[in-house]
């Protein structure tokens, strides 16, 4: 605790802003390419997969392998950062997730595609861990602010582009364009980065093999779990039996980072409450943002009858905040609002937007759903940005690498695993419902359940004879829904829970002392 109080005071003394409007372009045009991955291709999944052939489950893991190692591979993509240069790391991030792009709109087999965004996720995670890290040693004070508010309004690009984009992209060029528009975008961000200085952390030390192997391992079987769960149920020995081998992953990646010199996840940072609690914002910020953004859309194309394109315009009022806040608040509200009561509004925002959306159901007009979206989408925007440059500041900037390593690795941990999750839940749950509801199909009840959620409904009911189709469709589209308000009444409260612990345990003081 002495040297890191240290650190804080001499800070400012000794360093200076090296960064300039070229730096912050750079790591932003790198960093849109991260979430542009993700909501782009939740908006082509029906047609992906259709085109592909693919099962059910084949499906869900073009999601879920990206977020999983985009998750397992932050922390030492933050270790390598530090010690090898964060302007390198960004580069060779954005090169191997510029080529996995390629290989996944050249894929002609879904097992192939999968890898590609597994090693998509790879390349991620050093763009994101090494940008935050470039922003952090090159500004100070309230230029940081406005760097990360820049960083924010990246991510929120590619949120409220990706859902209108991707559907753009696939009426016109089929699902294969909404891969091919990370190259184009991924090839200017290179141009601009031999304008970053470079740098890292002196005392950086090797990346910790034995930790990286253990929490992808843990991560990857989490995500499994779910998926198997909703697949077969979550009684079957395979879904069991990939939850243990978590747990035991786990346990034994906490005791490898205990007796590690200096571990990647630095386990003595979690004694200061202020951390943990920023760290843990993903689950309560972003956790139920990426269940709508992932399943909102086979939503709207599945039961409500739209395109791809109106699928992702209905969205725009969940991402036009996403878009405009955090560059907003960088600039006109951090010297008027805490970060403690920032981050706190945000979740209660979340938390009202999320009750909201119990009002859809099957066949109303889009219009009910806009003030929800908009509620839950400024609650989201405000915290981008903030719970980034929150999360780099409670350290020294000598660890920022490895800080937002921690923080991102919880961020994408939380979104992989809401996704995987809900993915499973939303399977499971609807097919519960739709035998209560129509027992009549009992066996097509498995596969109507299981494509409903990912919008591929016209491909379930061939399955059904021509005459009772209506009939089936019907009981599919509200035992969805009605998994989906359960969904919603669960995001409401976790989201309330995060804003009461955010207003109670995080001290404001430890982050301004540390930002300067």
């Amino acid at each position: 605790m002495t040297t890191q109080t240290e650190t804080r005071t001499t800070a400012p003394e000794r360093r200076e802003d090296t960064g300039s409007l070229s730096v912050m372009i750079a790591v932003a045009l790198a960093s849109v390419l991260l979430p542009l991955a993700i909501t782009a291709p939740a908006v082509a999944m029906p047609d992906l997969t259709i085109d592909l052939d693919s099962t059910v489950a084949g499906g869900q893991w073009v999601q879920n392998a990206y977020g999983v190692t985009f998750a397992a591979c932050m922390l030492a993509a933050g270790t390598l950062a530090d010690q090898f240069g964060r302007r390198r790391i960004l580069a060779i991030g954005t090169v191997v997730f510029m080529a996995m792009s390629v290989v996944a709109a050249l894929s002609t087999d879904i097992l192939v595609l999968d890898i590609a965004r597994a090693l998509q996720g790879i390349g991620a995670a050093g763009v994101l861990t090494s940008g935050a890290a470039i922003l952090a040693a090159s500004f100070t004070g309230r230029r940081r602010t406005q760097a990360f508010g820049v960083l924010g309004t990246a991510f929120g690009a590619g949120l409220a582009l990706g859902p209108v984009l991707g559907g753009a992209l696939v009426g016109l060029a089929g699902w294969r364009g909404v891969f091919w528009i990370n190259v184009l975008v991924g090839a200017v961000a290179l141009v601009l980065m031999p304008r970053i200085k470079e740098s890292r952390d002196p005392n950086a030390t090797r990346v910790d093999w034995p930790g990286l192997a253990t929490f992808s391992a843990g991560l990857f079987l989490l995500a499994l779990g779910f998926v198997e769960g909703g697949e077969r149920g979550w009684g079957h020995p395979a879904t069991l039996g990939s939850l243990v081998g978590f747990v035991l992953f786990m346990a034994a990646f906490v005791v490898i980072e205990q007796r590690v010199e200096r571990p990647m996840f630095d386990l003595s940072l979690f004694r200061n409450a202020t951390f943990v609690v920023v760290v843990c914002q993903p689950f309560t910020i972003t956790f139920g943002f990426v269940v709508l953004l992932n399943f909102l859309p086979p939503y709207f194309k599945g039961v409500g009858g739209y395109s791809s394109t109106e699928s992702g315009l209905l969205l725009m009022p969940l991402m036009l905040p996403i878009f405009v806040l955090p560059l907003l608040i960088g600039k006109l509200v951090a010297d008027r609002v805490t970060p403690r009561m920032l981050l706190t509004v945000s979740s209660l925002l979340i938390a009202v937007g999320s009750l909201w959306m119990v009002v859809l159901e099957p066949g109303q007009s889009w219009t009910t759903v806009v003030a929800p979206l908009l509620i839950f989408g400024l609650g989201v925007g405000s915290a981008f940005g903030a719970m980034d440059n929150a999360a780099v500041s409670v350290v020294p900037v000598e660890r920022a690498g490895m800080a937002s390593g921690i923080f991102n690795t919880m961020r994408i941990a939380g979104e992989t695993v809401a996704v995987a999750a809900a993915g499973g839940f939303l399977s499971s749950y609807t097919r519960g419902e739709l035998l209560d509801r129509a027992p009549q199909f009992v066996d097509q009840a498995p596969r109507l359940a299981g494509e409903a959620t990912q919008g591929r409904v016209d491909a379930a009911l061939a399955t059904v004879s021509p005459a009772r189709r209506p009939e089936a469709l019907d009981a599919v589209a509200h035992s969805l829904t009605s998994s989906l308000h359960v969904s919603f009444i669960a995001l409401a409260v976790l989201a309330a829970a995060g804003a009461i612990t955010t207003f109670l345990v995080v001290k404001d003081k430890e982050l301004a002392d540390a930002a300067n």
